[in-house]
């Protein structure tokens, strides 16, 4: 079962403590605290996905997850009723945990029927938000009525973007296309992406009626978007990572993206309670906080020089709160864009 054939993601150090080690050993060795850490080894997964994926009790996983967690090898989110589990990256454990990942034989009969049923549960997910997608493309902008107006946040983003450059422009997540109308005349190129269908239709007939028939329009995977590393100058990310499995993951792909110098902007929810949300409109996560979403930044190499909310003159937010992180690619020193103390917005 075992097979050595690839440097562990996270690498071991030298030497461990015996009782890290053996609280390290003793959690993993049975077979489905195993199958875990190799499942987990492909990504951020829920207690949820791991029921579906083991075909065991909800119980029995959250008992072997706990055991993981004591013992340092894995790292518990929760959010709201929810929780997600992934290798502990922070500590001695992870990388260990990554490292008996890699150790595992790929072709073992039981771990690949593991991965297959991990690919189908994420199809089942993605299938569902495309339906969901697909039935509110021509109502999306009145369903973001909860927080601070739309006009508010794009004029947010207007003001980070700055004066904008002849370079280029990517949305990521483009949706109905509203960020590309306001900000894809600054730029020289403007491309706008989004899985799904029915949503660049909607999008396309938007930027039609606004002059703006030239803007691209791709469909495309946010975690591995179809252009080459470094060709853009700015990627916006706007209301889309609170949908997805992996947020960290998209963020730094779309990173890299970005050409030496470029700037990475990032619009979501901050951390809320509003459970239906997930349950009715398929949020994978219920909001961001400051420091997580400059930790990935930090992670993908971007020094973060904006986080704010987003509020009206008058103080006013909404229902959620909504927040702008900016990224800047730390690989050349450019003329910043604009910084502001607050993104108040009249």
């Amino acid at each position: 079962m075992f097979l050595v054939d690839a440097e562990p993601a996270l690498r071991l150090p030298t030497t461990l403590p015996s009782d890290v080690l053996l609280a390290a050993l003793r959690a993993a060795g049975e077979e489905t605290r195993l199958r875990i850490l190799a499942l987990l080894s492909e990504g951020e997964l829920s207690v949820s996905d791991l029921t579906d994926i083991l075909g065991q009790s909800q119980p029995r996983i959250s008992r072997h997850l706990k055991l993981l967690a004591e013992a340092g090898l894995v790292r518990r989110s929760r959010e709201g009723a929810w929780a997600f589990f992934r290798l502990d990256e922070t500590g001695a454990g992870g990388a260990f945990a990554a490292s008996l990942a890699t150790w595992l034989d790929r072709s073992d009969p039981v771990l690949t029927a593991d991965r297959e049923r991990l690919a189908a549960v994420r199809g089942t997910r993605a299938e569902a938000a495309q339906a969901y997608f697909a039935s509110v493309a021509r109502d999306w902008d009145r369903l973001r009525s909860l927080h601070v107006p739309d006009e508010a946040v794009e004029a947010a983003v207007e003001a980070a973007v700055g004066k904008g450059s002849p370079g280029s422009l990517l949305d990521l997540g483009t949706g109905t296309g509203r960020m590309l109308q306001r900000i894809a005349p600054k730029f020289g190129r403007a491309v706008g992406v989004d899985a799904n269908h029915a949503m660049l239709a909607v999008a396309r007939a938007n930027l039609e009626a606004a002059g703006l028939a030239r803007v691209e329009l791709r469909q495309g995977d946010i975690y591995a978007l179809p252009f080459p590393r470094g060709s853009f100058d700015l990627v916006v990310i706007h209301q889309v990572l609170h949908f997805l499995d992996d947020p960290g993951r998209a963020v730094r792909e779309a990173a890299a993206m970005l050409a030496p110098g470029g700037r990475l902007i990032v619009v979501d929810f901050a951390p809320h309670e509003m459970e239906f949300l997930r349950t009715e409109h398929a949020h994978r996560r219920l909001g961001f906080s400051r420091a997580q979403i400059a930790g990935w930044f930090a992670e993908s190499g971007l020094a973060c020089d904006l986080s704010e909310e987003i509020t009206l003159a008058g103080g006013g937010s909404g229902q959620l709160p909504v927040m702008l992180w900016r990224g800047c690619d730390r690989r050349v020193q450019s003329d910043p864009m604009p910084r502001r103390t607050n993104l108040e917005v009249a």
